[in-house]
């Protein structure tokens, strides 16, 4: 009973869905203040300005919250409803396998990361049932658009992440972390690094990879139709996905809780390094334009999956070589 209830804590507060709705809260109110800066504004501030605008997220919370959802009577209505709610879902259940500390996760399995992957690996795909049942050309187009992509970035991500495990000679993220006491991931093969940070960025939809929702073109993308909770489940996924690849980053890449590896040191460690990550992408949205579809999956398949092979490369050299630059766990 106690490992059933120790599950059920770590699913709703950290790394589950609990930590991550409240990073949201945060990072939505970080993006908007850092972009108001870049462009000489100031950003939300009427609401609680002794705060700098903090609680104009809990208004906009309670307007989704209260706000009736529309559905149009063209839609399908059991698509167009569960695709927001199937996306969140499935975020959050590939939390689940992420350790926050030393044998710490809601799911114990050594294949956390296979788990992982496989489910973030279908989370793009209630997004383009959503365009689909909306019966909406924006929406259509929108959730084209984001079938191109996923085929696109999916081989990076993917590729980026295979390097890390021949490196390491393990599946299992808890290993993984042991594995950099010495050196960390990101110095140990910086071209998966990279190659994943760039993936994430698209499969995240952030600038400059905000193509699935070009505002000027398509208005809202697959989430034209949605209104009220439904269209606050939306944004919901996306966050949640940007903080779910944070997490995956920082274990197999920051050296998850080194140097601590014991309770309460260990989450705190993991908490604050991925919130550091969330913040370096979201900083993007003030600093790139948008690229054009074809632009973007030419840069991914010329330029980004070539580095992501290349870190391949690397790590099967060094572990031919030298046994691998990390000790294995």
């Amino acid at each position: 009973m106690s490992g059933l209830v120790e599950s059920l804590l770590l699913g709703l507060v950290f790394p589950g869905i609990g930590a991550g709705l409240v990073t949201i809260l945060f990072m939505i109110w970080f993006e908007r203040k850092f972009t108001a800066r870049v462009q000489r504004r100031i950003g939300p501030l009427y609401v609680s300005k002794r705060l700098h605008g903090v609680l104009q997220l809990l208004a906009d919370g309670l307007r989704f919250l209260f706000q009736e959802p529309i559905v149009p009577v063209s839609v399908d209505k059991a698509g167009f409803l569960a695709a927001p709610i199937l996306a969140v879902v499935l975020a959050a259940a590939a939390l689940l396998f992420l350790p926050a500390a030393p044998g710490l996760a809601a799911i114990p399995t050594r294949y956390n990361t296979l788990a992982f992957l496989a489910l973030m690996a279908v989370t793009p795909l209630p997004i383009i049932i959503a365009g689909w049942a909306s019966d909406n050309k924006f929406s259509l187009i929108g959730a084209l658009r984001e079938a191109f992509l996923n085929v696109s970035y999916e081989p990076v991500i993917f590729v980026s992440i295979l390097a890390m495990i021949i490196l390491y000679g393990t599946v299992d993220a808890t290993r993984m972390v042991e594995a950099q006491a010495a050196v960390p991931g990101v110095i140990a093969n910086p071209l998966a690094a990279f190659t994943y940070l760039v993936a994430v960025m698209a499969a995240t939809d952030r600038p400059p990879f905000d193509i699935v929702f070009g505002e000027q073109e398509i208005v809202s993308g697959p989430y034209t139709e949605y209104s009220g909770i439904l269209f606050g489940y939306t944004m919901m996924r996306d966050y949640l996905n940007l903080y779910a690849f944070s997490i995956f980053f920082t274990l197999v890449f920051l050296g998850g809780w080194l140097p601590a590896r014991s309770l309460p040191l260990a989450p705190l460690i993991v908490y604050v390094k991925s919130v550091a990550v969330m913040a370096l992408l979201v900083t993007f949205r003030s600093i790139y334009c948008r690229l054009r579809l074809d632009h973007a999956l030419r840069l991914l398949w010329r330029l980004i999956l070539p580095l992501g092979l290349a870190a391949l490369a690397l790590s099967a050299s060094l572990t031919i070589l030298h046994g691998g630059w990390l000790p294995h766990a």
